[in-house]
């Protein structure tokens, strides 16, 4: 009898609801533990189902690289892994950043620090930014689902289309290996909003390569850009103690595709970053000849603006991470968002007594953070491929920021 006074006194309108999740990424997956550790325990839970279109074996291999999450405001990524629970088991899997160990930086083309990026860490939180592979983060956020009747997980499934019914629900068409299947559910998240990519103008070209005894001195544990007046930048992040991501960036008219089965466009890759890279310093070349040409990548900078759900009372389909806000690679904050984005919808979900209510207010977060931090990457994008007098700007404004943050940091700020 308690419990049935409790159920007529206390509801929630996704109680015995199904909801549908287009990706195991890291928004999707943020959203789905946020809604079950912040969920009533005493409502029925809904029904979560996530599908994904990789196997995890694929999904393993696409994310070797490693991501820098940030923790000295509440728009980085180890600040919502602190609200998830899941900070501890995170930083277990850091690879720098740590313990004073490794900083975000930026040098010239002999390899001479210009800027290194330290801050005041956010309450509760142990660094200011570190590295970690982003298939251990996902891997992370997996092992803390509470799987079983209400949540499960289809690996090799990928949501290709929506139709919205009379009664309001989504129609999602999966296609999973050869067979195709209709359900109808609701949906907490979209594959996609229908819109474009922005071309920044950037194209990125990089790998990771392998060392059989210790990183090079330089970077070392350190990640950043090394920046010339030639317009071609370089990235450089440890992936492990014997694997560092290394990238070259240049301003070019066409977006550039690669072959990813031709072996021949693998190492021409390669060969065309030594080539661009000509005028970087060593290590820059014992670092490049070391990369394996199967973990070759050539990416575009791409982006896209972030945007309000204005028609959620309509259609009941939440756009999280890249769906919503896409960033360029080159902008390197792009999980930071994701895991933000999953963390603040559950948050407003289990808070509001209405989906409408609930994206509002999330939209009020989301919306111009994605939107600052589009507009910041893409400042970084021109910036890191500036050429004479734009150079030596960004330069200036660099040394400022520096002395602005010694600044506030000696009063205490």
């Amino acid at each position: 009898m308690a419990d049935e006074e409790t159920k007529g006194h206390s509801s929630h309108f996704l109680e015995n609801k199904t909801i549908v999740i287009a990706g195991a990424g890291l928004a999707g997956s943020a959203f789905v533990v946020g809604l079950q550790k912040l969920w009533n325990p005493k409502l029925n839970p809904p029904t979560i189902i996530i599908f994904e279109r990789d196997a995890p074996e694929i999904a393993d291999q696409r994310e070797t690289y490693t991501l820098s999450l940030t923790g000295f405001d509440n728009s980085g990524g180890l600040v919502a892994l602190k609200n998830l629970g899941l900070l501890d088991h995170a930083l277990k899997h850091a690879i720098s950043g740590l313990d004073g160990a490794g900083a975000f930086k930026i040098w010239d083309s002999s390899w001479n620090e210009q800027v290194a990026f330290r801050r005041k860490p956010a309450a509760g939180i142990p660094s200011t930014s570190v590295r970690i592979a982003r298939k251990d983060i996902r891997q992370v956020l997996h092992d803390a689902f509470d799987l079983g009747n209400q949540c499960s997980i289809h690996w090799d499934s990928k949501c290709i289309s929506t139709t919205q019914l009379p009664d309001g629900r989504l129609r999602v068409r999966v296609v999973q290996g050869e067979n195709a299947h209709e359900i109808e559910q609701e949906s907490a998240t979209e594959p996609s909003s229908g819109d474009t990519l922005c071309h920044g103008g950037a194209v990125l070209r990089g790998g990771v390569a392998r060392f059989e005894e210790a990183l090079p001195k330089l970077p070392g544990e350190d990640w950043g850009f090394v920046v010339s007046r030639t317009g071609v930048s370089a990235f450089f992040a440890p992936v492990d103690k014997h694997r560092i991501f290394w990238a070259v960036g240049r301003n070019e008219d066409q977006v550039c595709n690669l072959d990813r089965s031709s072996p021949t466009q693998l190492q021409a890759v390669i060969e065309q970053s030594l080539d661009l890279g000509s005028h970087i310093a060593e290590p820059f070349r014992s670092i490049v000849r070391r990369t394996d040409p199967e973990t070759a990548l050539l990416l575009n900078s791409r982006d896209k603006l972030p945007f309000a759900h204005d028609s959620i009372s309509k259609v009941p389909a939440v756009f999280l991470g890249d769906s919503n806000h896409a960033l360029s690679a080159f902008a390197g904050i792009g999980g930071n968002l994701a895991l933000v984005d999953g963390w603040d919808l559950a948050d407003q979900i289990c808070k509001h007594s209405s989906l409408e209510d609930a994206v509002k207010v999330y939209d009020s977060l989301s919306v111009p953070r994605a939107m600052r931090d589009v507009k910041r990457s893409r400042r970084l994008v021109k910036g890191a491929h500036d050429t004479g007098l734009h150079y030596y700007l960004l330069l200036c404004m660099l040394f400022v920021g520096k002395f602005v943050r010694w600044a506030l940091n000696k009063m205490g700020r």
